[in-house]
């Protein structure tokens, strides 16, 4: 993700690119007033370098195949990100031209938003995009894709597999839970161009906003929407509905310009990172869009990055209400550093943080009004809970100041238009969703123990994890570790 000062940023790196890409030494400074973060670039580790190039070198002569130097290099270097945290990453030519195609919201693949496994056997789904192939072919976050065409993931080496050309086929295997064995998926590839607003009225008086990510143009879109809604209402909603469930981000600064139409004063979002260039702070200027009218802000478990910050931003605030469930949890931000040869770095340079001073990191934004997944008999296509499903259980994420507290659980992927009834119901009049549900609670029945059948021995239950039952149904093949980015096919 870039942020607001990622050009500034850019800059302050530049020595340490420049001295990589010309491999010059940059002399220590003496007893001058050179900051910190000149230092670090100053500081070259000659020992590890000569090492490195003693590998390099025998790889080159004795590997028993033979090796392009370029590969070797590119290799080296996502090695030197491979370890840091699951969100940085090299990205070659081709795979940062995609990358900046994603902001823009135009390009040939299947709409979903991906995190590879750190077995490297599997693509986890963040989240499918609204009404892109995948959306329609019934891909649902939190599925596992294990296989591309009949290919195993651990198999391919592209960092963007589901790509394509409009009008191509691919066929996905799936591993969902609640499904006793994997499944295969047929789609067809198009041209997608995300429309990351919509709109509608609910209810006379009251609108709702979806926002499936943030691009270039969203706070544009955003501002027209709400006009268009103001319209219908007469002049002025009752109330607004704001959807971000499923919504895995964008960019940063997008999500502050919704959070600033929505707001008259107060702070957005502040960024730290270990360098002072790194540390932005964003704020509201005067002007709300709705004139003080209520904002209910729904959420869950595919809720990440730029979506958590805009409702951090508006609870802390005192401008909305939270609904939904827990979100991902991803509250780092990410600098693309452009290099000579058309390839890039995706750093994680920097966490976020709430107004309140809280950060997102590994926790997530806990919503004022927990719902859980709406279950129907004989559903099976509506995701369980997905205990796994956050930053906080990816390998090598980075540690959360809150992280581990007690109580922590992580949220649940609330899809349908039962969480929008209660989002809207909550806005109409806080609390009755919390007073229903503890009216539904009072009117089961309290669970009777079961005796043991006569003869037959009991069993205690196996602790989770123990069976099958937990974890993902399908065996996945072992395969070194290789944590990748989050793409947009």
């Amino acid at each position: 993700m870039r942020v607001a000062r990622s050009a500034t940023l850019l800059l302050a790196l530049v020595p340490a690119l420049s001295w990589a890409q010309q491999t010059a030494q940059v002399p220590e400074r003496g007893g001058d007033a050179a900051s910190t973060e000149e230092a670090v670039t100053s500081r070259v580790p000659l020992e590890e370098i000569r090492r490195y190039v003693a590998v390099y070198n025998a790889v080159r002569a004795a590997y028993v195949d033979p090796v392009e130097d370029k590969k070797l290099m590119q290799s080296a270097i996502r090695g030197l990100l491979l370890d840091l945290d699951p969100h940085s990453t090299y990205f070659d030519k081709e795979d940062a031209e995609a990358f900046d195609e994603q902001a823009e919201g135009a390009y040939e693949g299947i709409g979903v938003e991906l995190q590879q496994q750190p077995d490297n056997s599997s693509l986890k789904v963040i989240s499918p995009i609204d009404d892109t192939p995948a959306a329609k072919a019934g891909i649902l976050a939190g599925d596992l894709i294990i296989a591309i065409d009949g290919k195993p993931i651990s198999a391919i080496e592209a960092t963007e597999p589901l790509r394509g050309k409009a009008g191509s086929k691919v066929v996905l295997t799936i591993v969902r839970e609640g499904k006793p064995k994997p499944f295969d998926v047929p789609i067809t590839r198009e041209t997608i161009r995300v429309t990351s607003v919509r709109s509608r009225m609910l209810e006379p008086g009251y609108g709702y906003i979806r926002l499936s990510t943030f691009q270039a143009d969203t706070g544009a879109d955003f501002q027209k929407h709400v006009a268009q809604l103001q319209q219908q209402a007469g002049g002025q909603l009752k109330g607004l509905v704001l959807d971000l469930r499923s919504n895995p981000g964008g960019l940063l600064t997008a999500a502050v310009q919704v959070a600033d139409d929505l707001l008259d004063k107060g702070n957005i979002v502040s960024t730290r990172g270990r360098i002072s260039i790194s540390d932005a702070r964003f704020d509201a200027t005067p002007g709300d869009l709705l004139k003080g009218a209520p904002v209910v802000v729904l959420t869950d478990a595919g809720s990440a990055s730029a979506s958590e910050v805009l409702a951090g931003a508006l609870r802390d605030n005192g401008r909305a209400r939270v609904v939904g469930s827990r979100t991902f949890g991803k509250g780092s931000v990410q600098t693309v550093l452009p290099l000579d040869n058309g390839d890039s770095v995706k750093l994680t340079t920097a966490r976020y943080y709430t107004p309140s001073g809280k950060s997102i990191q590994a926790t997530g934004i806990v919503p004022d009004v927990v719902l859980l997944p709406e279950k129907k008999d004989g559903d099976d296509e509506l995701p369980a809970s997905l205990s796994d499903y956050s930053e906080a259980t990816l390998p090598g994420h980075l540690r959360g100041d809150d992280e581990g507290g007690e109580g922590y659980q992580a949220g649940d992927v609330l899809p349908g238009d039962g969480p929008i009834n209660d989002a809207l119901a909550e806005l109409k009049q806080p609390g009755s969703v919390v007073a229903k549900q503890k009216a539904e609670a009072a009117k089961k029945p309290a669970a009777k123990p079961v005796a043991p059948a006569v003869g037959r021995p009991t069993q205690t239950p196996a602790p989770k994890g123990d069976t099958g039952t937990d974890a993902n149904p399908a065996p996945k093949p072992e395969s070194k570790p290789e944590p990748k980015p989050e793409p947009t096919p």
